[in-house]
């Protein structure tokens, strides 16, 4: 396949050659399966749509409808498949890129530090004159989270990632620059191989994936890189730290944490029971013990130590002694003398009997206490603590991972736990109508039972099956606790919550299972995090007032105070994207932290934002670094918690450079950020009282122009359901979960991934960037002066400059004029080009203003390697969408389509997925 070319600067060229290798061999690839025919089909295609991006006019497009429309199957759909998969491909050679330039700046001493480092990071720290005292003081209180989910599920199989990890891991062996001829021809044959392989497989799934399948694709992250690139990420503030400030003793905590919803978000979906929960912990377990036993049996080899040779501590000797006891005579190393070896051999056994016996260590601390006695015993006899680094790389790894790997978080939607809560009320006499008293009755009413030490469920009632699973689900988080430790399950996550006895309902069911425990004296214990989902705007305004009406009962500080006065927050992204328009909710989500932040601090309440990201920028989604920088700067202290959501892991988590390029983005601003707020005063938080007036005045014209459309026009939801291929992305085999919350075609009803995936597929995006145009050019058109205002804005507010960045990069991934393709699957053409007028006018509106306030001459000119990504990439984009629109066409006219027909629009949704990288 012959690939686009361009001018640009010299550190692209080696991208450039990468792509082309790659195109060659991909055309080398349809000439052997379909000939010369296919590979000038798929070029004829390719230039015509690159013709009429650049000059459009009528017989280009003629020509290129007329070469769409000729194709049959089996061509058409190997054509789909060639544009697929040069995408994936053009992916792989991007991320191998990512990883050369991280090299480059490694290498050349006068380049400096790479931006968004650690080591950047801490010279930032340094020259600004922060001291000792302070910094260590940030870390101590420096947290980041990072929650893998499965929703959207990585819309690429399993299978493929494998072999894109095998083509990136040969890119990159091709870079070395001390290859023999024959080392290098022996390199292309194997990628030349692995890309045949990657054609001639399946990538679609033929089935949708089970719950446990989800599971097993996200522990395949842990396994290949995060049990490995977490420690390291820890190690290397380490070092910098000590280079930076030599002759300081520095303790770097375990700030950078991952945990899973995967097996524990229940909230719309079925298949997420009890049972398969304590499952998907028994795997977490299984994946990190198998991990520790590898580098045990490593260390094993390296610690050959004799004591013939070396002394050792009397601790050490002892323990010794006695954990052979412990085994027994069989299991025990065979060389008197080789101390270390003989410890490691007890180790290795309570390892293995975790779980299965008494001789297994209880929990993760025991096996600590062991490796650190190894390690202060070697420290008297090793020249360099150097030395110890696989040891102390695993003393670090058990300290993030223990023996539960991940903290598993359980979400519910508030609705169950009150049906809950009203039957076992009404089965005991307390309230025969719980669910319609008001919120102050419910209250008194949940207050009074918090109260009381008595449990309100029965041993052996008859309670409904919802009622009875809900029961299981949190004695299956108390047996966890016992099982796995308390690590293993921390938060439970409300969803819709309304109100503040949304959460007192969760500590009643948790005080049923002995997780929340009132004691005669008055005492209280309680072993989970109890936080709300704050999704909806309307939810987002009244956040304050329901964690203030909390922080103000006796009964909730109890249990706050049992949990270090910790409030975790999780903020949704998505419903309230789609409820009020992306610029309202973000501004929205800006301010709740806002009014939260200050409200908490009145009531000595330390809090921990959970941010609710998707991977699209309909969903918050973006790096991970600039998702830190859009928050107000007072929150980062507290620590900062985030969904890394399914169809971003491969990306971000697949090849360990960029999963630790990623990790380091994140934490060094974290921390740059945090030191920053720590020396500054409550009014001094980079952003002035005149922005936030300007923010709301444009989030709310943003706002009714949003609803104008999607709320207040009769004919919109049909137009949704008939431009986009919404019903088709509902046979793509790509999640585990419903994608409605209930089999209903109301617009409440529909989840917001399949809400943005279906207008990424359409190339509108509108989840992105609709009605900001109008929100911004009505504030900027009040006087000269308010652009001004807006320029100044986008120039020193981290978060209103990542918002208008955030949508140059939603217009430019939209296409207005691919869109319009689209409009000719609205059955009534009057609806389809009138709402289609009406977007197209939003469009240019909002890139104009967009264009005055960054003062560029184009879209995205401030992020060039990203511009020019795009911009190679539509060429390729644009005959998938054509394709996909006439399949469309066909498949929905057709009574009894063809099962081959339905594969094909699925394999179009599958290539555009990976043309713009993003789902939903």
């Amino acid at each position: 396949m012959v690939t686009t070319q361009s001018k640009t600067n010299d550190h692209t060229t080696p991208l450039r050659h990468d792509i082309r290798v790659l195109g060659e061999m991909l055309g080398n690839i349809l000439v052997h399966h379909g000939g010369e025919e296919l590979l000038n089909k798929v070029e004829s295609i390719r230039t015509l749509t690159k013709q009429l991006r650049n000059e459009p006019d009528e017989t280009t497009y003629n020509q290129l409808k007329e070469e769409i429309n000729s194709l049959q199957p089996p061509m058409r759909s190997q054509v789909i498949r060639a544009f697929s998969i040069y995408f994936h491909l053009v992916n792989i050679a991007e991320q191998n890129h990512r990883i050369r330039r991280r090299r480059e700046y490694q290498l050349r001493e006068d380049h400096g530090a790479q931006p968004f480092s650690l080591e950047s990071a801490v010279h930032h720290l340094k020259e600004n004159d922060f001291s000792k005292d302070v910094i260590q003081n940030v870390l101590d209180h420096l947290s980041l989270e990072l929650i893998i989910t499965a929703h959207p599920t990585e819309a690429t199989k399993r299978t493929v990632l494998e072999i894109q990890k095998r083509i990136a891991t040969i890119l990159k062996r091709l870079d070395h620059p001390q290859l023999t001829k024959r080392e290098r021809e022996s390199l292309q044959a194997s990628l030349q191989n692995e890309v045949t392989v990657l054609w001639q497989t399946d990538e679609l799934r033929e089935r949708k994936p089970t719950v446990m399948d989800e599971v097993r694709n996200g522990l395949y992250y842990f396994d290949q890189t995060l049990f490995d690139v977490l420690p390291d990420v820890h190690e290397e503030l380490e070092v910098r730290l000590d280079e930076t400030y030599p002759g300081e003793d520095w303790t770097v905590p375990n700030f950078l944490r991952f945990g899973s919803w995967i097996g524990g978000d229940r909230d719309g979906n079925p298949n997420v029971t009890p049972d398969l929960t304590w499952e998907t912990l028994q795997k977490h377990r299984e994946l990190i013990l198998e991990k520790y036993e590898g580098v045990l049996i490593e260390l094993m080899k390296r610690f050959s130590h004799s004591t013939k040779q070396v002394n050792v501590t009397d601790e050490l000797t002892q323990s010794v002694t006695e954990g052979e006891k412990r085994i027994g005579k069989d299991k025990k190393w065979r060389v008197e003398k080789e101390i270390y070896r003989r410890k490691f051999a007890i180790i290795l056994e309570r390892l293995r009997q975790v779980g299965q016996s008494d001789i297994g260590y209880g929990h993760a601390d025991e096996l600590l206490a062991d490796l650190n006695q190894i390690k202060a015993s070697a420290s008297t006899h090793q020249p360099s603590q150097r030395e110890l680094k696989k040891l102390r790389k695993l003393i670090r790894q058990v300290e993030l991972f223990g023996f539960h790997l991940a903290t598993l978080d359980i979400r519910n939607h508030s609705g169950e736990h009150e049906s809950a809560v009203a039957e076992l009320l009404k089965k005991v006499g307390i309230e025969s109508d719980y669910r319609e008293r008001s919120e102050r009755e419910k209250l008194h009413i949940l207050e009074q039972v918090l109260k009381d030490p008595r449990p309100i469920s029965l041993l052996n009632e008859d309670y409904s099956e919802s009622t009875q699973e809900m029961l299981n689900v949190f004695h299956m988080i108390r047996n966890a606790h016992l099982e796995f430790g308390k690590r293993s399950i921390e938060v439970y996550l409300i969803s819709m919550t309304e109100s503040a006895s949304d959460l007192l309902e969760v500590l009643v069911l948790a005080k049923e299972a002995g997780i929340y425990r009132l004691h005669a004296d008055g005492s209280v214990e309680s072993s989970l995090n109890v936080a709300p989902l704050l999704e909806t705007v309307d939810d987002l305004v009244a956040g304050p007032e329901i964690l203030k009406t909390l922080f103000e009962m006796d009964v909730y500080n109890k249990h706050l105070t049992k949990r270090a006065n910790h409030q975790e927050i999780m903020l949704g992204y998505s419903d309230g994207s789609k409820d009020g328009g992306t610029l309202t909710a973000n501004w929205r989500l800006y301010k709740a932290q806002q009014e939260i932040h200050d409200m908490a601090r009145q009531y000595d309440v330390n809090l921990k934002f959970f941010h609710g990201r998707g991977g699209s920028l309909g969903r918050g989604g973006g790096t991970l670094n600039r998702s830190l920088l859009s928050q107000p700067a007072e929150t980062l202290g507290e620590g900062v918690k985030i969904t890394e959501q399914g169809e971003v892991l491969s990306s971000r988590y697949l090849l360990r450079d960029i999963a630790y390029r990623s990790l380091e983005q994140g934490a060094s601003t974290l921390l740059e950020g945090a030191a920053k707020i720590s020396q500054e005063s409550e009014q001094a938080h980079h952003r002035e009282q005149t922005w936030e007036k300007a923010m709301e005045d444009i989030s709310d014209v943003s706002l009714k122009k949003y609803q104008s459309l999607v709320f207040e026009d009769p004919d919109f939801l049909t137009y949704f359901n008939e431009v986009t291929p919404l019903k088709e992305i509902s046979e793509l085999n790509i999640g585990s979960r419903p994608m409605k919350r209930k089999d209903s075609s109301k617009f409440e009803n529909l989840r917001a991934i399949p809400w943005v995936f279906a207008w990424t597929q359409s190339r509108q995006l509108i989840p992105a960037w609709f009605a900001s145009g109008s929100g911004l050019a009505s504030y900027a058109e009040k006087s000269s002066e308010n652009l001004e205002q807006l320029q100044h804005m986008y120039e020193n507010w981290p978060f209103f400059r990542s918002t208008i960045n955030n949508l140059q990069m939603a217009l430019t991934k939209a296409d207005i004029q691919t869109a319009k393709e689209y409009t000719a699957l609205v059955n009534d053409p009057e609806i389809g080009e009138r709402i289609f007028q009406t977007i197209v006018n939003e469009y240019n509106l909002t890139k104009d203003i967009l264009l005055k306030i960054t003062g560029d001459e184009e879209l995205l000119d401030h992020q060039p390697t990203i511009k020019e990504s795009v911009r190679l990439r539509n060429p390729y984009v644009d005959p998938m969408n054509f394709l996909q629109v006439e399949l469309i066409k066909e498949l929905r006219s057709s009574e009894d389509p063809h099962d081959d027909l339905l594969t094909e629009v699925l394999l179009t949704i599958s290539g555009i997925a990976a043309g713009l990288r993003n789902t939903g």
